[in-house]
């Protein structure tokens, strides 16, 4: 069943257990079975090239947010929701 008997030297023994590490197969995808299905949306498609290149430029460099302290907010920081 998952033990095995170990007899050392000293004047006991010990029983090693074998355990069960990530529960029976019947219940695998479990969580994903009980999600409801959503449909992707639809996106706009990204710039790719020169294109990408100038967007990123303009967002990093050009209108530049900044918050406490003169740092550059992250792309995904709160902070000019706070003021």
């Amino acid at each position: 069943l998952g033990c095995f008997f170990v007899s050392s030297s000293s004047s006991f023994q010990e029983y090693i257990t074998m355990g069960k590490v990530h529960g029976s197969l019947a219940r695998a995808g479990k969580v994903k079975g009980q999600t409801p299905k959503v449909e992707a949306q639809e996106t706009k498609k990204q710039p790719r090239g020169r294109a990408k290149k100038r967007m990123q430029y303009n967002r990093r460099y050009v209108n530049v947010v900044t918050g406490m302290g003169g740092k550059r907010v992250g792309p995904n920081s709160n902070a000019d929701k706070m003021k």
